[in-house]
């Protein structure tokens, strides 16, 4: 194991790892905490938890368990994996999940790095940027779980630690590793909010922390470890998916799946997930079964992606935590209902249906495949039924990417 990975919630974890993918390396991703006997016979193993929006210390919890069952397995590289919009609340968890890993590696120093200048996300100034935005003016503005109202990282994340933090600037970034090296080994703050505007910005920050027990980032910082630090050993297999019908589950509400979703309602049979009738008791979950098993053949949609004022309305009315789980625990019965109608393949769209989609599947652990788009990779369930299953970032695709992945795997071809 070349690289072991912390990921705060499993689209995300599927991002980092299918990047890496990419650039030729073997990648696992476990869901939740290994047991002992689970596999780490790859270059990057990933843990993904449901981390990113749960009460601080549980994240901690999970996420130095996490490191632990890593380090036995030989993982001297740590990679804590959070979002490239940052999402977190003000107390956490990224601040306080990265600085007790700190403390259980010994790092005398913390970057962080959400840049991803292929998806549109760089930092200048200590300020994130979102396809040019500033993040507290792009529609992350609006997340119905964390809406991120400050583009400043630096306040961001002062808000959730007891330290100061400080910052690399572009200019000894652009210096290269040496430079960034000599920056942070100063005096100043542990904790330090990295510019990075271009891959070559990346590339000499993991070019400066190529010795660091502990590295955080989002998917970009992975990348530019697998250009310029990590080792192939041998090239990885392509992923074979099953044959079988297929079916897209849409819990997000952003901007990027609610075209998505549109584009596909114009082409496909869709249901909508009403939240008020599973709140009342109705029998949607069956009924969205009933649905998929109907139109089998014609890669059916079931939907809950609306608009941030109807969401924002839902949500003064039955409560952010109520409503959330309701929907979560929905997909997850529906996920488990459509497995059993012979559904092999599910494109799933938004982090949290990702994960309420594989806990209602039971699996535990994927095998990574090639990207349909950057930082959406196909995935095929290592336990139980053998599904393929693409979990996508509610933010990251093109507008047709549910057909469009579906397109790649017909008739069993390597995705």
């Amino acid at each position: 194991m070349q690289l072991g990975v912390i990921a705060d919630d499993y689209t995300g974890a599927t991002d980092l790892a299918g990047m890496l993918v990419r650039a030729g390396f073997r990648a696992i991703q476990h869901l939740g905490v290994p047991d002992d006997g689970a596999s780490s016979d790859a270059d990057v193993v990933v843990v993904a938890l449901k981390s990113r929006s749960i009460p601080a210390a549980e994240a901690v919890e999970q996420s130095l368990a996490a490191a632990r069952w890593l380090r036995a397995r030989s993982a001297d590289r740590l990679y804590f994996k959070y979002c490239s919009t940052f999402d977190s609340t003000d107390r956490g968890n990224i601040g306080p999940v990265a600085t007790a890993l700190a403390d259980l590696v010994g790092a005398e120093r913390v970057l962080f790095a959400p840049s991803v200048p292929e998806n549109g996300r760089v930092v200048r100034d200590g300020d994130l940027f979102v396809h040019g935005v500033p993040l507290a003016e792009s529609p992350m503005r609006d997340h119905p779980i964390n809406p991120m109202r400050e583009s400043d990282l630096r306040r961001v994340l002062a808000a959730q630690v007891d330290e100061p933090v400080g910052a690399v600037p572009l200019a000894a970034v652009r210096d290269g590793a040496e430079a960034v090296r000599a920056a942070v080994a100063d005096a100043g703050p542990r904790l330090r909010i990295a510019d990075a505007e271009t891959d070559g910005d990346l590339d000499a920050l993991a070019l400066a922390l190529a010795d660091a027990p502990l590295l955080t980032g989002a998917a970009g910082l992975s990348a530019a470890l697998g250009r310029v630090v990590l080792t192939r050993d041998a090239a990885a297999d392509a992923l074979v998916l099953p044959d079988g019908p297929a079916a897209v589950l849409s819990g997000s509400c952003s901007a990027a799946t609610r075209r998505q979703v549109a584009l596909h309602r114009a082409a496909h049979p869709a249901f909508e997930v009403d939240v008020h009738r599973i709140v009342a008791g109705e029998p949607v979950v069956e009924e969205a079964v009933a649905f998929v098993a109907e139109h089998l053949d014609e890669r059916p949609l079931v939907y809950s992606s609306s608009d941030p004022e109807v969401v924002a309305a839902v949500q003064a009315e039955l409560g952010i935590e109520a409503s959330s789980l309701a929907i979560e625990a929905a997909f997850a019965r529906i996920a488990a209902g459509i497995a059993r109608e012979g559904v092999r393949r599910i494109v799933v769209a938004g982090g949290e249906t990702s994960g309420a989609v594989v806990n209602g599947l039971g699996v535990r652990a994927l095998a990574i495949g090639a990207e349909v788009d950057p930082g959406v990779p196909w995935t095929v369930a290592l336990d139980g039924d053998r599904v393929g299953l693409l979990l996508k970032s509610g933010n990251f695709g093109g507008d047709d990417i549910f057909d469009r992945s579906l397109d790649l795997t017909e008739g069993s071809v390597r995705a």
